[in-house]
């Protein structure tokens, strides 16, 4: 058996697509908020030379510019970046003016410590969390030193909801220096007093009823209610309850009455503020001066127009000087347009689908969220002639402020179905259909998921018994038994 190799040479035709750094970038820079977008181009100022904002010419900043670009291009191998970098920092510290020989040296004079103590004063002071809480009234009570320190210890194991969910075992355990039994008992009973009532609790009937011990007059009713038929509670089975208990209908809904407007599952949430992250827009819809139009611009926030420094590009066609330098100063240059090529991409990108989206969905901005149509980003792609992917990045993470309120770019884009008539109605629409049924309904004889498919299919619009469940669910909205009122 023989075998024979052999080598032959042919010509291919073929097309494949790659991801150049430009390119990785530029979607990069498209999917970026307004926010983060600001933070990059801060720091892309900071750490390309070739790179500054466009504005009236100053005073000249040429010698000291080329100095540091030639020191950079030195550091450009090797151990000098974080030499470079702190360079790079000191040099572009100024406005043109010469830079002052040390300012950590510099003694302030008695209007720049006046101008500390104001803005120290005026400086919002940390928000007080739920452990601060309650050490501040741990401290003040009169326990002996185990007992404080036994309760220092579970106050450090409390949940921020209120909850200790650590066994009292594990806690001494886990202490530094040895805690007693008894100790932990005596502290966890001091610390279940502290305020906001309820902290402390080991599971969720322990918490309500040390919040009803707190409250005055007679909760009979309620603390049977609790400590028994809380499951029956969530899922409204009063009449079970009160062929149980004996309690009449009436006395059960002016109980858990009382229980849902001064009980709380979650007491560690009342103490301090929760921070709620700022949402800033891309976009903005306005109502036109003239006539019933709609106007879409960007905002840009504290984005600066971007240029190429004129010293940088000087030094990059020199022929005279250091061949690094040029070398350095080129590639800056090209780092530099390849950033604002990329951020000029965003604006017209993130514009033009802002527009399509007003013009598509422009009943939304007349009568509301029941207004929304059927509006896909794979037709978008197709209308703007690129990749679906490319609409799902300008959108990401990115809001429109209307004058109805500010929204998420992506809900614009919604699937929907057709009405009897053919009219193309969104599944916003549809919700919302299905929360004004659930309004309107008598409380006594609530719809059932198959009554509100049936009504919604009288109006053109056919669901499934198991998608109204789902929208129904959605809208955070609890099923018909629990939502009949005895």
């Amino acid at each position: 058996m023989s075998q024979m190799l052999s080598q032959t040479l042919s010509a291919q035709l073929r097309m494949e697509q790659r991801l150049t750094p430009q390119l990785i970038q530029s979607m990069s820079i498209l999917q970026k908020p307004v926010s983060e977008l600001e933070a990059y181009i801060v720091d892309a100022l900071e750490t390309n030379a070739a790179l500054e904002i466009a504005e009236p010419e100053g005073a000249d900043r040429g010698d000291a510019q080329r100095d540091a670009l030639r020191k950079r291009a030195d550091d450009t191998d090797g151990d000098g970046r974080f030499a470079r970098m702190d360079r790079v920092a000191q040099y572009y510290d100024f406005d043109g003016a010469e830079r002052a020989p040390s300012r950590r040296l510099a003694r302030p004079t008695d209007g720049e410590r006046d101008g500390k103590h104001a803005a120290l004063a005026n400086t919002a002071d940390r928000d007080v969390n739920l452990h601060d809480h309650l050490r501040s009234q741990w401290i003040l009570l009169e326990v002996d030193e185990e007992t404080r320190a036994a309760g220092e210890a579970i106050i450090a194991n409390i949940d921020p909801d209120g909850y200790l969910r650590m066994s009292l075992d594990t806690i001494a355990e886990r202490a530094r220096t040895p805690l007693a039994a008894e100790a932990l008992e005596r502290a966890l009973k001091e610390v279940q007093c502290l305020e906001p009532a309820g902290v402390g609790a080991r599971d969720t009937v322990e918490c309500l009823l040390l919040q009803l011990d707190a409250l005055p007059g007679d909760n009979r009713v309620e603390r049977i209610l609790i400590e028994h038929h809380l499951e029956d509670i969530a899922h409204n089975r009063i009449p079970a309850v009160s062929k149980t208990t004996g309690f009449s209908i009436g006395e059960i809904s002016e109980a858990i009455k009382v229980m849902r407007s001064s009980l709380h599952l979650h007491p560690g949430c009342l103490v301090g503020e929760r921070a709620v992250p700022a949402i800033r827009p891309d976009v903005i819809v306005d109502y036109a001066d003239t006539g019933g139009g709609l106007t879409v611009r960007l905002t840009r926030g504290n984005i600066p127009e971007l240029k190429i420094s004129r010293e940088v590009a000087e030094i990059a066609k020199s022929r005279s000087g250091d061949k690094n330098t040029r070398e350095f100063a080129r590639s800056q240059i090209d780092a530099a347009s390849a950033l604002i090529d990329a951020v000029a991409f965003r604006h017209s990108r993130l514009l033009e689908v802002a527009r399509a989206i007003v013009e598509r969905q422009r009943e939304f901005f007349d009568v509301g969220p029941e207004g929304l149509k059927v509006f896909r980003m794979s037709e978008l792609a197709e209308e703007l002639g690129c990749d679906p992917s490319t609409i799902s990045r300008t959108v990401s993470d990115k809001y429109i402020q209307t004058p109805r309120g500010m929204y998420p770019l992506r809900y614009f884009f919604t699937g929907g179905t057709e009405t009897d008539e053919g009219e193309s109605i969104g599944w916003d629409r549809v919700k919302t259909r299905v929360r004004e049924l659930i309004d309107e309904e008598n409380r006594k004889s609530p719809l059932s998921d198959e009554q509100i498919a049936v009504i919604l299919k009288q109006e053109g619009v056919e669901l499934s018994r198991r998608t109204v469940a789902k929208y129904r669910q959605q809208l955070d909205i609890p099923n018909a038994r629990q939502r009949r009122e005895y």
